[in-house]
């Protein structure tokens, strides 16, 4: 059996003044994000998963937001360039973490700019989210990277969302899903799946068919069930109020 790992990285104190793109800031409750942080690790670890923590970056409120450090494909890391000047700093901690883990080493430079959460893997397909936080240059950057190992990177435009996936994630089988007022071109995708929440866009892969979803979600949760799928839901509503999802908070490994 594959061994599976995630990095995850505990929310900063300062979790409350993470950016905002589309959103109105509203209040967040840290503490209560701690507790959701900790029910969503144990979600994974619970689907026999072994979760790596990055240090925690107390200084950077969106570090929780781990995924969008990197870009993992095969046995390359690809370390991302922050959208963001102000989150450049997490990715150098995260680096050193995949790195234990066994992965080569990539870096998206100057000019471009890549967050993780801008990256959707479907088999050897890559799509690539050009918008706001991933420019041109990055995405032509991670092309090059991944092109040895067999990857094709399919650049889509993001307009509506803060990344590519927060609005759109994929099923086991492929099928891409998404909320179609935030999804800007569902047609760019073979196989698309429009979700009744925007919540239920979002979905992590635990394996053998269970999904790992956000709790705002129950309609599409119940769409998942009579497709043959087995929701494991966690309440991340701390998360949303700042643009994340259940993506966002890891990086998921296998070898």
């Amino acid at each position: 059996m594959a061994t599976v790992r995630a990095l995850v990285r505990r929310p900063s104190p300062r979790l409350a003044d993470g950016l905002l793109t589309h959103l109105e800031r509203v209040p967040v409750d840290a503490d209560l994000a701690v507790r959701q942080w900790q029910q969503y690790v144990g979600a994974l670890a619970d689907a026999g998963w072994s979760c790596v923590e990055v240090p925690p970056i107390d200084d950077c409120p969106d570090g929780v937001f781990v995924e969008d450090t990197m870009v993992v494909f095969g046995d390359l890391a690809v370390i991302a360039r922050a959208g963001a000047d102000e989150r450049r700093p997490e990715a150098a901690e995260a680096e050193r973490a995949v790195a234990a883990q066994g992965y080569r080493i990539a870096r998206i430079s100057e000019p471009g700019t890549l967050d993780g959460g801008d990256i959707l893997k479907t088999g050897s397909t890559v799509y690539a989210g050009l918008g706001g936080r991933t420019n041109q240059a990055g995405i032509d950057q991670l092309r090059e990277h991944l092109a040895p190992l067999g990857a094709d990177v399919v650049a889509v435009p993001v307009r509506k969302v803060l990344h590519l996936k927060s609005a759109v994630t994929a099923l086991p089988d492929g099928t891409v899903i998404g909320y179609e007022p935030l999804t800007d071109d569902p047609a760019a995708f073979p196989k698309f799946l429009a979700v009744p929440e925007e919540a239920g866009a979002h979905v992590v892969l635990l394996g053998e068919d269970r999904l790992l979803m956000a709790a705002s979600a129950p309609k599409t949760a119940e769409l998942f069930r009579d497709r043959g799928y087995t929701p494991i839901v966690v309440d991340i509503s701390e998360f949303e109020k700042l643009e994340g999802c259940v993506t966002c908070l890891s990086v998921r490994l296998r070898s």
